[in-house]
């Protein structure tokens, strides 16, 4: 929930927090280890943390399911060819 919001732009943490039932510490642990693996990166101004998708942070996963959406249209293709090729040997 909290990378969907931040999908939309930056949010301060106070923000983040309110749709959550965990105690503001607790929260901020849980956003430290987003930060930690690379995902979010956050922001200091004032009193106020501000937190936003790291930018390039989803850029392997992306690179991995266009891979395998490329491997799984292969299959299907076969698939396709092969079961279309029992239909037309049943035929003759």
């Amino acid at each position: 929930m909290i990378l969907q919001r931040l999908a939309r732009g930056q949010a301060s943490v106070s923000e983040l927090a309110e749709p959550h039932d965990m105690a503001l510490p607790s929260f901020m642990e849980h956003l430290k280890k987003l930060e930690a693996a690379g995902l979010i990166k956050s922001e200091k101004k004032g009193r106020t943390r501000t937190c936003e998708l790291a930018p390039d942070a989803f850029v392997p996963a992306k690179d991995w399911l266009s891979e395998q959406s490329a491997i799984w249209d292969a299959r299907l293709d076969r698939l396709d060819d092969y079961i279309t090729n029992l239909m037309k040997d049943r035929n003759k």
